[in-house]
C-alpha cells in the first residue's frame, strides 16, 4: 500500500479539529486566549509554584533565570509558559525552533541578537542538528561562543561572550535529547494532562474573553469533556460554540451541543474518525500485538503522528497498549468501539 506524501498527510492532520498539534489557524487565533501572567495560568500547579519562586529569586539576584526544558504531549501549554515567563521577567521572547535552525550560522546569529536576560524559546529541540547542539553547550553554560574567523589552513576559532540568557526548549520527545544538553538545563517540568475542572474553567475563560455568554454550565463541562484533557483543543472547541452561536444556532441545550459534536465526527470522549480507525485497525488483529510500521501503512498516517499526536490520549484512557514497537486495543477500547458505531 503506497504511503501519502508528507505533505498530504501534514494537511490531514491540520484538518483534524482534536488534534494537539498547533495549526497555522492556532497560531493566528489563539494569541488572545493565552493567559499572560502566572496568576492567570490555569493548571500545572507544581510547575507553576516553581516558576514562582525561580522567577522571584532571579528578579531579586538580578540574574537570567535558569535555563528550562518542558516535555510531554503538544497542546499542554508549553509555548503559553514560555511567553508567561517571559512577561514575568519582563525581558523580550525570541521564538523559533528546531528544525528551523539548520546552519551554525543561524544559531551565532540567534545568540548575538538577543538582549541581556533574554527568553530564547526553541521548540521541538530534540530535532537540532549535533552540531547545533555542540554551540549550545558553552552557550548555556558560559554564555560564549566559538566563531571561525579565516578559511582553510589558516581559519582560528574566537572565543566570543554573547548576552546572558534563558534557554527554554520544548519537546515531545525527551529521550530523543542527547545527554549533554539534556544535562545542562537546571529545570526539567513535565507537563501533565488536565483534569475535568480546570478544563472547564479554562472554557469559562475563553468563553468571557471571545464574549460569548453561556448560561447552562452542563454545556461548559461537555465541552471539557470532549477536549481530550488538552487546552489548546478546547479552545478550538470554545470558538466553534462561539461561531454557531454567532449565527443563530443552538448552543445552550445538551441536544443543540451534541450535534454540533456529531456534526464535526466527535464523538463522547473526543474521538474522531482517525482515533476510531486505529481502534478499529488494532480490534481487527483480533489479539494480537502489531507493528508500528505496519500501523502506519493501513492508516496512512506518519509513525511520528501516530506516536506523538494520536496515542498519547488513547494511552491515558487505556484505550491501547503499547511495548516499544508492538500496539494492542485493550477490552475498554473494544467495549469504546461498540458504543460509538455510531460515529463510522
Amino acid at each position: 500500500m503506497a504511503i501519502k506524501s508528507s505533505k498530504e498527510k501534514v494537511e490531514k492532520v491540520k484538518e483534524r479539529v482534536i488534534s494537539s498539534k498547533e495549526s497555522e489557524w492556532d497560531s493566528l487565533n489563539e494569541l488572545k486566549l493565552r493567559p499572560k501572567l502566572l496568576e492567570d495560568y490555569i493548571g500545572q500547579d507544581s510547575i507553576k509554584k516553581h516558576l514562582h519562586i525561580a522567577i522571584k529569586s532571579a528578579n531579586i539576584r538580578k540574574e537570567p533565570l535558569e535555563h528550562i526544558l518542558l516535555y510531554w504531549p503538544p497542546g499542554l501549554g508549553k509555548t503559553t509558559l514560555s511567553l508567561i515567563i517571559s512577561n514575568e521577567m519582563r525581558v523580550n521572547l525570541k521564538h523559533t525552533s528546531g528544525p528551523a535552525i539548520e546552519k551554525q550560522a543561524d544559531i551565532v546569529s540567534i545568540l548575538t541578537g538577543i538582549s541581556e536576560w533574554d527568553i530564547l524559546f526553541i521548540d521541538e529541540i530534540h530535532r537540532l542538528k549535533p552540531q547545533i547542539e555542540e554551540i549550545l553547550y558553552w552557550a548555556m553554560e558560559d554564555y560564549t561562543i566559538d566563531i571561525m574567523v579565516g578559511s582553510g589552513t589558516g581559519a582560528t576559532s574566537i572565543k566570543m561572550d554573547i548576552p546572558k540568557f534563558t534557554l527554554v526548549g520544548a519537546t515531545t520527545k525527551l529521550s530523543s535529547l542527547s545527554s549533554p544538553l539534556r544535562d545542562r538545563f537546571w529545570n526539567i517540568f513535565k507537563l501533565d494532562f488536565y483534569n475535568r475542572d480546570e478544563l472547564g474553567k479554562i472554557v469559562k475563560r475563553s468563553l468571557k474573553i471571545l464574549w460569548c455568554e453561556i448560561k447552562n454550565n452542563e454545556i461548559c463541562d461537555i465541552v471539557a469533556k470532549k477536549s481530550r484533557w488538552t487546552p489548546r483543543i478546547v479552545n478550538r472547541f470554545v470558538k466553534i460554540v462561539r461561531d454557531y452561536q454567532t449565527v443563530g444556532q443552538d448552543v445552550e441545550s445538551i441536544s443543540g451541543i451534541e450535534n454540533i459534536f456529531s456534526a464535526l465526527g466527535i464523538d463522547s470522549l473526543g474521538l474522531d474518525y482517525l482515533d476510531r480507525k486505529i481502534l478499529e485497525t488494532l480490534n481487527s488483529f483480533s489479539d494480537k500485538p502489531i507493528w508500528l510500521n505496519t500501523l502506519s501503512s493501513i492508516v496512512w498516517e506518519e509513525e511520528d503522528t501516530i506516536e506523538d499526536v494520536i496515542e498519547p490520549f488513547l494511552l491515558k484512557i487505556w484505550f491501547i497498549e503499547r511495548t516499544g514497537r508492538w500496539r494492542i486495543i485493550t477490552e475498554i477500547g473494544k467495549s469504546h468501539l461498540e458504543t460509538s458505531y455510531n460515529f463510522k
